[in-house]
């Protein structure tokens, strides 16, 4: 059985990932929404569904509430008293009877309670290169279809 859902621990994601959003700190509006931005991509490439979880709890007061973002990324942060941890760890709980999900985080304890749970984990690292190659080979894909495309309107001379 494949994976049924990515789950991101969105600020451990960030801390990894300083080439998104550079000069913008990593709790900031700007960095989370090129983070669902980069996942929508990767989402639209692979065709598995992802939820973006943020430790809310600490959150300023501007966060948004959960949300489900026009391009399906699903956006959860969690409440006050609560962690990102904890929600991953429910969700993972929850879906093991569709299939298999995947926990995206660098938090060595958390990847081991999402194993036990029968899920599947990946370090920040790792994700990072898999959902480079992924749209990396929808760009290629695409790029290919529009040279297809463009050939078939060419007008003789």
């Amino acid at each position: 059985m494949g994976i049924v859902r990515v789950l991101v621990d969105g600020y451990s994601l960030l801390h990894h990932w300083p080439e998104l959003a550079p000069g913008r700190a990593r709790h900031s509006f700007h960095a989370r929404d090129a983070l669902v931005a980069a996942l929508t991509q990767y989402q639209d490439s692979s065709g598995t569904p992802v939820t973006l979880i943020f430790d809310g709890g600490g959150a300023p007061p501007d966060t948004p509430k959960n949300e489900t973002a026009k391009e399906g990324i699903e956006v959860l942060f969690s409440k006050k008293g609560q962690t990102a941890d904890q929600i991953i760890e429910r969700v993972a709980h929850l879906m093991k009877p569709y299939g298999e999900v995947l926990a995206v985080t660098n938090d060595y304890a958390e990847r081991e309670t999402v194993i036990s749970l029968g899920g599947s984990t990946c370090s920040c690292e790792n994700f990072l290169e898999i959902l480079d190659d992924t749209v990396g080979d929808m760009h290629v894909g695409v790029a290919q279809h529009n040279k297809r495309e463009r050939k078939g309107y060419r007008r003789a001379d």
